[in-house]
This record gives structure tokens, C-alpha cells and sequence, in this order.
């Protein structure tokens, strides 16, 4: 059976900001609904009781994407901890089939959506164009996944720039940048791979 809906939870309302503009791109005609909670250590304390929940009704043309920040974590603990809640909520996980009759597939962005952005900055030009358009060349921001403190980053950048002088506001860009994303252009190695998965549901 195809899948025909994506339920997606993500940690704050910026993610949420951003994947609305995105998520269009990427799923084609799948309906999704996104959940957002207050910070990280919110949905991780909440993720269990909320899969049980959904295995107790969810179709079987229904998947479920979960996608965290890394922040400082261990990419590889963070991801154990997201498949043994899975897997204690009795819902199959993509890492653990490796087939497409999963329920959950758990994606980390690294470190932050901030990666995401520089991954394409184009987009950001586009919403934001006093932003220098050389910034992916220079070593510190090639390879977005690499970045340290990526939103501190990003916010120097933008500050450089005149924008948000009095600090990043996170919603505000996640509006503003969205909209000119391309996910076949971005350079973030855990946006191609959420990317992926998502072309895989919309086959």
C-alpha cells in the first residue's frame, strides 16, 4: 500500500516553520501534519507515550518521522536512545527492517537546522541579501554539517549582514528562508538524508 500520510514530530516551532515550506517540495501529493513541543528534552520525554499512542489506531499508509537537533550529543547514542523508544512503543523503525514496511524512521539533524541553511545559502540570499554570497566558500562554513555552535554561527553571519541585531529570531527566518529552499541543492549531509527518505514515501 502507498503511503498516503506523515506524521511528523519535531522539537521546536522553528523546525516546524521551516518544514512547512519544505516538506511541499519533497512529499509531492502525501498530506502531512507536523507536531512541535517546547525544546529536545520535551519530545524525548514525551515520544513514548505519544508512539503508543499512535500504535493503537495509525493505518497502515501512515509513517512517522521524527527529527531532533544533535546539539552536542553522540550522534550514534542519540539515535539508539529515538530506535529503543520505538521499539518499546511495539512500532517498527526504518534502521531496524531496512525495507519500506516501517512505521518510524528517526532523522538527527546535525547539529541544528542552522546547518540547514547554510547548506543552502542561496535561500538565505534570497530572503536575506545584504548576506555576502562567498560565505560557502570560506573553510569555517564549507561543510555545513561541520560547523560548530551552527545557529551562533549563522546569527554572527547574519549580524555581520545588519540583520538581527538585537539576536536571531529563529521563527522569523525559518519563514522567511523556506520558501526559497531547493532540497536538491543543499549541502547538509543530514538534510540529503532526510531528503532521501522522504522521496522514498512519495515513489
Amino acid at each position: 500500500m502507498s503511503v498516503e500520510h506523515v506524521e511528523v514530530l519535531v522539537e521546536e516551532p522553528s523546525m516546524e516553520a521551516a518544514l512547512l515550506s519544505i516538506l511541499p517540495k519533497v512529499l509531492g501529493g502525501i498530506t502531512f501534519q507536523i507536531y512541535t513541543h517546547r525544546c529536545k528534552d520535551e519530545l524525548l520525554l514525551r515520544l513514548q507515550a505519544r508512539l503508543l499512542g499512535y500504535s493503537k489506531f495509525m493505518p497502515s499508509s501512515w509513517r512517522i518521522v521524527v527529527i531532533v537537533d544533535r546539539d552536542g550529543d553522540d550522534c550514534a547514542t542519540l539515535k539508539s536512545k529515538l530506535e529503543r523508544i520505538a521499539d518499546q512503543s511495539k512500532l517498527t523503525t526504518k534502521t531496524r527492517t531496512g525495507g519500506s514496511r516501517w512505521q518510524v524512521v528517526n532523522r538527527i539533524v546535525i547539529e541544528e537546522l542552522e546547518a540547514w541553511y547554510f547548506g543552502d545559502w542561496a535561500a538565505v540570499r534570497a530572503a536575506y541579501p545584504r548576506v555576502p554570497e562567498t560565505i560557502p566558500t570560506q573553510a569555517k562554513y564549507r561543510h555545513p554539517d561541520a560547523i560548530q555552535g551552527t545557529w551562533e554561527a549563522f546569527e554572527h553571519v547574519m549580524q555581520d549582514a545588519g540583520y538581527f541585531k538585537g539576536g536571531l529570531r529563529k521563527i522569523e527566518v525559518a519563514r522567511a528562508v523556506g520558501p526559497h529552499m531547493d532540497p536538491r541543492r543543499n549541502q547538509s549531509r543530514s538534510f540529503q538524508v532526510l531528503c532521501s527518505t522522504l522521496h522514498e514515501l512519495a515513489r
